[in-house]
């Protein structure tokens, strides 16, 4: 079953508009200091986590906001002092922080206490499809009676958080292009600095990074059999609907009969929002969960494995710093289509695929350099560190992100 999707997370937010209002005169009433709150819509990691370790080396006062005792825990192995984000001192905290780091919304941090903050959003990863507002699905409501008017209203309180936003980096200036239009915001507020989530993949040595890596999964899926082989799946969003590319029980006896001959181990890792019924009807050492419930940021994980199956993720342009192979399933790659669910610039380097080699390509694959951050349609740029991106806050300028 689905664990959320834009329509209910909308009917939601209708109904929060009284706590909003309330909350901003709160914070007409508070004034801002200088610490920094963190909050992260997939746990403690992700871009917060590599901006969080820059901010506190630097000195920067810093909390993070939490809403799960998951995440408490494992932020105090750590050593990061927390709050319970819904609580009283998590609107404070966010209230009157000077700087509110997110990743995925304005709900990573207290949501009714942003007003006038200096908000950091380092989003989690390049679009590839069609996101914020952009995207039809990021208004979705129920099919009640005026459905269109509560559209138009949504529609106009993303815009309204968007314009919150201070700093957004990007990994590439394609990838600048597509997030201005996601957010509605101009080119001086969308810098291209790299993405601090990545930065844990051109950090250090290869042999580093992968023995790190095979330690990390050693600790959260077992143990692996000897010369193995691994493999990633890991399928986007789809808006609460199925993925329609979960085996059948006939089709994953074949498939770990297929591991077992390559002496090959899979990962599954299904979108934290998603819905996916991923347990084979055997147990087998050949197939291991890696979702985000027994590890909340996969990226530290990357270097350890050989390849990555997807459809529409993210994770194919972080990938690309490792010069790993992508494999696209896409089983609903028409549908997808249909929907515009892709970005303009995807759906045209498709078409022109197509036209060059007479064959019909849904997605393509990719393999990159493993020193830049790039993207299967767009070019590549080079990787730079969340301390670059760090100080356009608090009254610094955007040029000090530049390389």
């Amino acid at each position: 079953m689905a664990s959320f999707s834009f329509g209910s997370g909308n009917a939601a937010k209708l109904l929060r508009i009284p706590l909003y209002a309330v909350g901003r005169i709160g914070t007409l009433l508070l004034p801002r200091g200088q610490r920094w709150v963190f909050g992260c819509g997939a746990g403690i990691g992700d871009g917060a986590l590599a901006l969080w370790r820059v901010a506190t080396r630097e000195g920067h006062d810093a909390v993070w906001l939490t809403s799960s005792d998951r995440e408490r825990a494992d932020a105090a192995a750590l050593g990061i002092p927390t709050i319970v984000k819904s609580s009283l001192r998590g609107w404070w905290a966010t209230a009157r922080a000077g700087v509110l780091v997110v990743t995925h919304g304005l709900g990573d941090v207290n949501r009714y206490a942003v007003s006038d903050g200096f908000v950091v959003q380092l989003w989690h990863g390049i679009p590839l499809k069609r996101i914020g507002l952009d995207s039809p699905a990021t208004t979705q409501v129920p099919n009640v009676p005026g459905a269109a008017a509560l559209r138009r209203i949504v529609g106009l309180l993303y815009r309204g958080a968007a314009q919150r936003i201070r700093v957004l980096p990007a990994a590439s200036d394609r990838s600048r292009g597509r997030l201005e239009s996601a957010f509605a915001l101009g080119d001086a507020r969308v810098v291209v600095t790299g993405e601090p989530r990545a930065d844990v993949l051109s950090s250090g040595t290869s042999e580093g990074r992968r023995q790190a890596a095979s330690a990390l999964l050693t600790d959260i899926v077992g143990a692996l059999p000897e010369g193995a082989r691994t493999l990633l799946y890991a399928p986007t969003w789809r808006d609460g609907a199925a993925d329609p590319s979960v085996p059948t029980a006939s089709e994953w006896v074949r498939l770990i009969a297929l591991l077992e001959s390559h002496n090959t181990v899979l990962l599954v890792r299904s979108h934290p929002l998603g819905a996916g019924e991923y347990q084979p009807p055997l147990r087998s050492r050949r197939v291991r969960m890696l979702g985000s419930d027994v590890l909340a940021d996969v990226t530290p994980a990357l270097p350890a494995i050989d390849a990555l199956i997807t459809d529409y993720s993210s994770l194919a342009y972080d990938v690309g710093l490792l010069a790993m192979p992508v494999l696209y399933l896409a089983a609903d790659a028409e549908e997808y289509a249909r929907r515009a669910a892709f970005t303009a610039d995807t759906r045209m380097s498709l078409a022109m695929m197509s036209q060059r080699t007479g064959r019909r390509f849904s997605i393509s694959s990719s393999r990159r350099s493993p020193t830049s951050a790039c993207s299967p349609i767009g070019p590549c740029v080079p990787v730079r560190s969340a301390h670059r991106c760090m100080h356009i806050g608090m009254g610094r300028t955007p040029a000090v992100c530049t390389k």
